[in-house]
């Protein structure tokens, strides 16, 4: 069969929402206006800024995402109740598209949550979908766990969602519970048997607990479904959400089965996966389809002599059509300030001068203890100097002395709050040692739940990326630091996460109002 029109599938992007909800994801505040800005400026459709009523944070976040927004429409979202709604409203009406999206757990596990009977919970979904419509012409709405939710129930309250003025009907995969075909089918039955579907768009946001999240929201495309819920790299509760750039470049790959087309400049997935993997500290895993460090890389020798030959033997996409630069130029200590700039540019980051002095200080710093800088340094050099900006800790100064003889120790200076105060500690080892002197001079009960090294390029001065994962009273938070003393990179990563749990303190704290809201949809 030949298609010769493609439809338009629209991509809901909720980074800042359910991404953001993975233990330890915190982003800043100024860190969600540039994802934001980065997913608007790349074609994504909708951005589900976050949920408005969970904290007066994320409430201030989403109000600025809404007023700053020039293409995209800017969601919120509200459980089922006119005060959440009403603070959603609230959050987004400035926005040029407004979009209030509101849900109920309708599956009988979700059902017995707040205690509700069928009857109860339909007539709930009608008053509160009325309500959101009053107030705004775009109203989405989930049955959360809709595909654990009994088939005569699901078409009732869907049908009685549209009805209350609902103009997209999401379908949410909320536990990853659910298979392609069964994805495909449920979509398919729900448009063909629920009075007025033919008059709203449907959407399918799948969990990927069994890994199917991608196979699942493509296969609901199949189905019917014309909108897709999903976040850069896959990021969300537990393993994550369908990922932008894998169903995005699928339509784009494979048109020839899936006559799909979607308004997403797949030349900026590259640099805003890079970004959001810095400001959540969830770096992406090596092997990650379309923006894993090994995605386009080649060492089997029948593949690399093919590549050479052709590279569509073994490449399905150019590394171009995701952002990546065809050659990684090499840059050095006689490189000038004008070539970072453009070699910077290059790999997606216009910056400002005085933001370019602070990184070509640095660049020349690195290029003086290393004799090659690669792409993966200078995007490493520029994510730990644009997260550091506001840092409230910052390493001044580190020295650490260490060998066969122990104990190993660390002389420390930091500035905190502007206040530099030193110290000196002892520990098992450096890395110990260095942050029992972070501790001694900024006490806290955080507990370290992960420490992680993995060498950014090859070769004894390659820069160490290290990563921590802490924990303090439920809050999780992770740090993201690179250098080539891998001692160094410990003490930034491990700062970097105590900054962090600043952020998710103040978040939290003193905020009556601040709900728990995982798994929302």
């Amino acid at each position: 069969m030949t298609h010769t029109t493609k439809d338009r599938v629209l991509i809901f992007d909720t980074t800042l929402r359910d991404g953001e909800q993975s233990p330890g994801a915190t982003m800043t505040h100024e860190e969600k206006l540039e994802i934001a800005q980065l997913l608007d400026e790349m074609g994504v459709d909708i951005i589900e800024a976050g949920f408005p009523i969970a904290s007066e944070g994320d409430f201030r976040a989403v109000s600025e995402i809404a007023r700053q927004a020039r293409n995209a429409t800017i969601c919120g979202l509200a459980r089922a109740n006119f005060k959440d709604i009403d603070r959603c409203w609230e959050a987004i009406r400035q926005a040029k598209s407004p979009r209030i999206h509101t849900f109920i757990g309708t599956s009988p596990l979700h059902r017995a949550i707040p205690g509700l009977t069928q009857d109860e919970m339909a007539e709930r979904i009608h008053d509160t979908v009325t309500h959101a419509r009053n107030l705004c012409d775009n109203v989405q709405w989930s049955p959360m766990d809709a595909t654990r939710t009994e088939w005569e129930y699901l078409k009732r309250v869907v049908e009685i969602a549209i009805k209350a003025g609902a103009t997209t009907i999401n379908i949410p995969d909320t536990v990853g519970y659910t298979a392609p075909v069964e994805s495909a089918d449920l979509i398919r039955r729900l448009i063909a048997e629920v009075p007025g579907a033919e008059e709203v768009v449907f959407a399918t946001h799948c969990h990927n607990d069994l890994g199917m999240a991608t196979a699942n929201a493509l296969a609901a495309v199949a189905g019917g479904a014309r909108q897709i819920e999903c976040t850069i790299n896959g990021l969300g509760e537990r393993a994550g959400n369908t990922a932008l750039e894998e169903v995005v470049m699928a339509l784009k790959v494979r048109g020839d089965i899936m006559p799909f087309e979607t308004g997403v400049d797949s030349r900026k997935i590259m640099h805003v996966s890079r970004r959001v993997a810095s400001v959540s500290g969830f770096p992406v895993q090596f092997n990650k389809a379309i923006v894993g460090k090994n995605a386009f890389a080649h060492e089997s020798g029948i593949h690399q002599d093919g590549m050479l030959k052709n590279a569509e033997t073994f490449e399905i996409m150019r590394p171009e059509d995701v952002g990546l630069a065809a050659t990684n130029i090499v840059m050095g200590k006689h490189s000038g300030r004008a070539a970072l700039r453009a070699k910077l540019k290059d790999l997606g980051y216009e910056l400002a001068d005085n933001q370019l002095n602070d990184i070509f200080v640095r660049f020349k710093d690195l290029a003086d203890r290393k004799k090659e800088v690669y792409d993966e340094d200078l995007i490493a050099l520029v994510n730990a100097g644009l997260d550091a900006e506001s840092d409230r800790l910052q390493i001044r100064h580190l020295r650490v002395v260490c060998g066969t003889e122990g104990p190993q120790t660390a002389s420390l200076t930091m500035e905190i709050d502007g206040q530099e105060v030193s110290t000196e500690a002892t520990g098992d080892g450096p890395v110990d040692a260095t942050f029992n002197a972070v501790k001694k001079l900024f006490p806290h009960e955080a507990r370290l739940q992960l420490y992680q090294v993995a060498a950014v390029t090859e070769g004894t001065d390659a820069q160490a990326t290290v990563s921590v994962r802490m924990e303090e009273d439920g809050r999780i938070v992770t740090g993201q630091s690179a250098d080539t003393d891998t001692v160094v990179a410990s003490a930034r990563a491990y700062v970097h996460a105590l900054n962090r749990l600043l952020v998710r303190r103040d978040k939290t704290g003193g905020d009556a109002r601040e709900i728990s809201y995982k798994d929302v949809s």
